[in-house]
């Protein structure tokens, strides 16, 4: 990174290191109040929605070098796991104001849920996402095919209560899982709203047809209701597991989430007015290579 920055003519940066007492807000907090213009999110899921928090609303520039077991944001910027096309994205300009979603004092830039995606990601073990990445995924979410649905009460921008009994509640505003499979083909990042996933599957089969539309792109998808709203309430009969960006919150029985329009900007492969945000991110991944190659020099 370092060399990197130098060969552009950048300023040596100015490192802040996280704590697992403070993934990352504080330390954004810091930079920002010491004048940073762009600052880089080096880490997962946890690391990323912290800064995104502290960033949020500042003017501060984000750019995310994806480090970690597994990282949301850069799947939806095209990055991967390679931190030089994260560099290299940053260097070349692409900047773009996003939406974030907001659920009490935190923010999120990929998605928000309750039920079965929160129970995934709290039964993936962190050796398996470090040995063969997301797909360790599918080992955690098998576990919980069959549970018993929620049963939930969900409010969009204030109006009547719509009971559903799902799986899983996704609020995303961004599209992208692990892996690069796209859930929420209509979300976009800048439009000031946010977009609901209902998935009301209950047997095998049920998840079998879901996720085969799902994977191969269909314009419907079997048993997944999908709404827009700038405010989301859900409200389950018990506490349930809940996610944010990836990363496991305390199970509660609420979530109440609004947007910030185009509150973050974010460091995005050009052309920085695509829909996509992983548009020619792989241009970007080739142009890095000098980037790469300085690395391994150094190491």
């Amino acid at each position: 990174m370092h060399e990197g920055l130098r060969r552009a003519g950048w300023p040596e940066p100015k490192w802040y290191e996280t704590t697992p007492e403070d993934p990352g807000r504080g330390q954004a907090k810091q930079a920002v109040a010491e004048g940073a213009e762009l600052v880089f999110a080096c880490g997962g899921d946890g690391t990323v929605t912290a800064v995104v928090t502290a960033l949020a609303g500042s003017g501060v520039a984000l750019a995310v070098l994806p480090a970690g077991t597994g990282n949301l944001l850069a799947a939806n910027l095209g990055l991967g796991n390679d931190p030089a096309t994260g560099l290299e994205v940053a260097l070349e300009g692409g900047r773009r104001r996003i939406d974030v979603g907001v659920i009490d004092d935190r923010c999120f830039v990929v998605m928000a849920g309750m039920g079965f995606d929160a129970q995934m990601l709290e039964d993936t073990s962190e050796k398996a996402k470090k040995r063969i990445g997301w797909l360790a995924y599918l080992h955690g979410g098998a576990k919980h095919l069959l549970d018993r649905p929620m049963r939930v009460r969900i409010r969009l921008d204030g109006g009547p209560p719509m009971p559903r009994r799902p799986a899983a509640v996704i609020v995303g505003n961004v599209g992208r899982l692990q892996g690069g499979v796209r859930l929420l083909k209509r979300a976009e990042p800048d439009d000031g709203r946010l977009n609901v996933a209902i998935l009301s599957p209950t047997n095998l089969a049920h998840w079998a047809a879901l996720m085969w539309a799902v994977v191969s792109r269909r314009d419907r998808v079997p048993l997944m209701e999908t709404y827009t709203a700038s405010r989301v309430e859900i409200y389950s009969n018990r506490a349930q597991a809940r996610q944010l960006d990836g990363d496991n919150i305390a199970p509660g029985k609420v979530m109440k989430i609004h947007v910030r329009p185009k509150a973050l900007l974010l460091c995005v492969p050009q052309p920085d007015a695509d829909p996509d945000l992983a548009y020619d991110a792989r241009a970007a991944a080739r142009r890095a290579e000098p980037v790469r190659e300085a690395a391994e020099e150094k190491a």
